[in-house]
């Protein structure tokens, strides 16, 4: 049976602490594209019955997560790269029109806040990209926005963007970059209040981790077309 970092529940709490556990494994990339997941399986690696597990499955596939198929099998959407490229433009409209709002109420202690998010370092057992960290950067910038509209639309798209952040974790051009390099760019136009600045080393943020997957498909098709790519 696989096994997923997806963490015991309080079960004072049950049915919300099931779907958040579920939510915070498929945003942090726990998943890969076409993974077939077990309720049972899921059940006894969460420490509960399987009545709470299937409501909170029944809300991802509401929210494409998952998709429920008619053989009854639970899947993660396969890799598609339609839906990838359409991820990415959703992501980089919501996201940057969520940040010109939040720089209307930004404030130094929150740049500063920003600034340590990405400074801290990562848990002693974690390899590879610090995915606590990106999150918290992002949803601490996108916070200052109070849009009761936006955040929950941006967090739907970051769901169900987890299954190419699986990827994109592991690809090797990822291991070799400055995960917060744009991050850091943020920050300084953050201070400058420089709007333009900000929202283009955001954008150009999202689409980086994108362009892994997309160079990496278009190789494949080159190779096996044997074209020259345009």
């Amino acid at each position: 049976m696989n096994t997923f970092g997806i963490a015991k529940i309080d079960q004072s709490k049950l049915r919300e602490d099931v779907y958040a556990a579920m939510r915070d494994a498929f945003t942090r990339g726990e998943f890969a594209p076409g993974a077939v997941l077990n309720l049972r399986g899921l059940a006894e690696q969460l420490g509960t019955s399987m009545t709470p597990v299937r409501e909170a499955v029944r809300r991802l596939v509401a929210e494409g997560a998952l998709i429920d198929t008619p053989s009854r099998t639970l899947q993660v959407p396969p890799f598609d790269q339609e839906r990838m490229l359409d991820l990415k433009r959703a992501r980089v409209g919501m996201e940057t029109m969520v940040l010109g709002i939040a720089m209307e109420n930004m404030d130094a202690a929150t740049i500063d806040l920003l600034e340590t998010i990405i400074q801290t370092p990562p848990d002693a057992e974690q390899t590879g990209p610090n995915l606590k960290a990106n999150h918290d950067f992002h949803f601490t910038l996108y916070r200052k926005s109070n849009s009761a509209v936006m955040l929950p639309l941006i967090e739907a798209l970051w769901l169900q963007y987890g299954a190419y952040l699986n990827l994109i974790i592991r690809h090797e051009n990822a291991l070799r970059v400055d995960e917060h390099e744009f991050h850091k760019d943020m920050i300084r136009a953050l201070r400058r209040n420089d709007r333009d600045a900000a929202k283009a080393a955001l954008k150009t943020d999202i689409e980086s981790s994108f362009n892994y997957l997309a160079a990496e498909k278009l190789d494949k098709l080159t190779v096996i077309s044997g074209r020259n790519p345009e």
